[in-house]
């Protein structure tokens, strides 16, 4: 049913307070600026320490800044004309962050044809880039196995299937017996269902991935007298280890252009926001601000009741802490992160088996680990119903006639550390308009105006400092105009300064930050509506 939809194999498979900086002109060639950072002190403990580093010019920066910018073009059957772009800025050496897109097509066979899939990914690694690195390989392939299973296995057949083909036995006329059923992919929450056992199998595969190269290598002598083998030297130690035992946050956006839907699967405190243009009587027209996803760390009231309803109600108080998990994780979700998954003992069995003999051992469990797992790769999958026709959807509200799903923006939480929902749809709905040069901050909401639809959930702790400033529209690629504009805009001083610093001093400062920005040819969105509907899992 799907072209290029491939089995993933999974075997092959401490951010410090605020600080200060100071800016000093050595001369007019040679600029420098003076650094607080946290050094290790002679007595071994950490301590801040002044450090004067060089300040990099603004065209070494730029450049930085569209490194890894691509922007790239989608025909999908019927005319309908897609538009990506992708932008990464490192803050952590390496980068902590991946990213993946890819279009799968329908065969000719599908009931559904034509159309095609488009996969859109944004993936926040944490404690290393190796489970982010590998989600950017297989995730998309995952996701696509377990949708076309939808189209190539049959149902299996509930009580309620049972009981229709007694009826189609007893009274073969019967209307219903012989009534076409829709496709199984057509149906949201069925789809949505389909995302989510993707997502939780493909991190089972990661999680386990050891295990099983343990268990495959303990023989009969072993397992009497409880051994741990040496396994450290085994190809896949490490890379079915490190996956493993670090982590990942995962968001998807997946369009179905056959049935016009899209669906965004989120894992973790990454973010998917919409720019949905609404006409107004005053013939100006305004962005309505609709957030796509909830931000999912212990902050978030609803991921709080769902972490103390899975454990003992004596653990409710400490199962998170000043917004973490036991007082160390931020996400209430990941891929990965073993720490918070296995038990104790299976954690200090793989850790001597795998680890040891790299001299590399895993850290223990936070010290109020009890009851595994305390964080789940299980997405919050939500839908939306997208319709090019020159007619509302069925069942929109009067006016939505006049909405148009315009763009997505998909971005790691190090992008919504500094900008806040409604500066990024102001932000890419200026760039799409057109506008070029220097913006004051103040301005811009006349330029741009905005509205709110759906806020979200706010689930970071980080507040960003007031920055009157200035935008700068300065970038071809949108999602490197975006990222310029977390860091400093139009303030050259402040950018220059901020993205100057190196790692590992710059965690401190920003995160590794990725984003994706999906929209739609000029003229084709404004036959777009959307409704809402969120998935009942």
């Amino acid at each position: 049913m799907l072209r290029n939809a491939w089995k993933p194999v999974a075997a092959a498979v401490a951010v410090g307070g605020p600080a200060y900086v100071y800016y000093t002109s050595k001369s007019e060639h040679h600029q420098t600026f003076d650094l607080a950072v946290k050094v290790k002190g002679a007595d071994g403990r950490p301590e801040m320490a002044t450090r004067a580093l060089p300040l990099l010019p603004l065209k070494t920066l730029e450049a930085r800044i569209r490194e890894h910018a691509t922007i790239n073009t989608h025909s999908s059957p019927g005319g309908h004309v897609w538009n990506y772009a992708t932008a990464a800025l490192p803050s952590n050496h390496p980068i902590e962050d991946a990213n993946a897109q890819q279009v799968v097509q329908r065969d000719d066979s599908d009931p559904s044809a034509p159309g095609d899939y488009l996969f859109f990914t944004v993936m926040d690694g944490h404690g290393g880039f190796e489970t982010s690195q590998l989600l950017s390989r297989v995730l998309i392939k995952a996701v696509a196995l377990e949708l076309s299973s939808l189209v190539t296995d049959p149902p299996s057949p509930g009580p309620l299937g049972v009981l229709q083909n007694v009826k189609s036995y007893l009274w073969p006329s019967s209307p219903q017996s012989h009534a076409p059923q829709p496709p199984r992919d057509s149906d949201p929450h069925t789809v949505a269902r389909a995302i989510e056992t993707a997502f939780t199998k493909l991190d089972t595969e990661i999680i386990n991935a050891p295990i099983h190269i343990l268990a495959s290598n303990l023989d009969a002598e072993a397992r009497k007298n409880k051994v741990v083998p040496d396994l450290s030297q085994h190809p896949l130690a490490l890379p079915t280890m490190l996956p493993a035992i670090s982590g990942s946050c995962a968001l998807m956006a997946v369009f179905d252009t056959a049935h016009r839907n899209l669906y965004v699967a989120c894992t973790g405190d990454s973010r998917a926001v919409a720019g949905v243009w609404e006409n107004t009587p005053d013939g100006k027209g305004h962005w309505r601000v609709e957030v796509l996803s909830e931000d999912q760390t212990g902050r978030n009231p609803s991921e709080l009741k769902r972490l103390q309803s899975e454990h003992p109600p004596d653990e409710a108080d400490y199962v998170v802490r000043e917004g973490r998990i036991l007082g160390g994780l931020e996400p209430s979700r990941a891929f990965g992160d073993a720490r918070y998954k296995w038990p104790r003992a299976i954690q200090e069995t793989l850790s001597q088996a795998f680890l040891a003999g790299n001299g590399r051992p895993m850290r223990p469990p936070p010290a109020l680990f009890k009851t595994p797992p305390y964080v789940t790769a299980r997405p919050v999958v939500t839908h939306r119903k997208l319709d090019f026709s020159d007619t509302a959807p069925q069942g929109a509200e009067p006016g939505d006639k006049d909405k148009a799903l315009r763009f997505v923006v998909l971005a790691t939480d190090g992008l919504w550390d500094q900008l806040s929902s409604e500066e990024v749809v102001s932000l890419v709905g200026g760039h799409l308009a057109g506008l070029k040069g220097t913006v004051p901050k103040s301005d811009l909401p006349a330029l741009v105006p905005t509205s709110t639809g759906t806020a979200g959930v706010d689930g970071k702790g980080k507040k960003k400092p007031t920055n009157p400033g200035a935008w700068a529209f300065a970038d071809e690629n949108v999602g490197a105009h975006l990222i310029r504009n977390a860091f400093g805009g139009g303030d050259e001083g402040y950018l220059r300064k901020l993205l100057s610093i190196p790692a590992p001093y710059s965690r401190r400062y920003r995160d590794d930050v990725t984003v994706t920005v999906v929209w739609w040819r000029e003229g084709d969105e404004d036959r777009a509506k959307v409704e809402t509907i969120k998935s009942k899992l």
